[in-house]
């Protein structure tokens, strides 16, 4: 839980609440991972698909985080959906950045932290087979570049919405002071 709250985690809530409506679409149903079929979804991921392990490094997890693939947030435009999701440990959850400052794709991040190309081979290939499996949209350039500028309109209009708000409070509060 964050001890400081901007308008950019405002922002990025409804970016993320965007992108799980959007998985949902797909999916054709809720996919709340706290509670239901999705609860059961993400179980069953986790210790059926992936035997309790990191996706990644392969680790027996002891406590085991949700991990986007494609990243979810208004960048990457991941969604919230059975095939975007695996187990990951908490070091592997820390995806490496590039020289831009640009998070690793899971590909890269994969190839990172595998000790040989076999290696790499084999959980991407696993990795591959679950996307696959639990059907993730297979969307077109055209369905991200929507996605992504649906994504930048939320994030930037939420931000906007609350500096007009505070904005109106200091007015109502300024007219309130004079006339105490």
């Amino acid at each position: 839980m964050t001890t400081y709250n901007t308008g950019a985690d405002a922002a990025n809530t409804n970016v993320r609440a965007f992108l799980t409506k959007t998985g949902e679409f797909y999916l054709g149903r809720s996919f709340n991972t706290s509670s239901g079929k999705g609860k059961a979804d993400w179980a069953r991921i986790k210790h059926d698909v992936f035997a309790s392990k990191c996706a990644y490094c392969d680790c027996r997890l002891e406590k085991a985080t949700i991990e986007h693939l494609v990243m979810f947030n208004r960048s990457d435009c991941g969604l919230h959906h059975p095939g975007n999701i695996v187990p990951c440990c908490q070091s592997c959850n820390k995806r490496a950045r590039d020289e831009d400052g640009n998070y690793l794709c899971w590909e890269e991040h994969l190839l990172s932290i595998s000790e040989n190309i076999e290696i790499y081979k084999k959980r991407k290939k696993k990795i591959q087979t679950h996307i696959k499996n639990e059907i993730y949209p297979n969307l077109s350039d055209d369905e991200k570049n929507a996605l992504k500028a649906i994504c930048q309109h939320l994030y930037s209009s939420t931000k906007s919405e609350l500096d007009k708000a505070y904005e109106l409070y200091q007015n109502i509060d300024k007219t309130l002071v004079n006339r105490r």
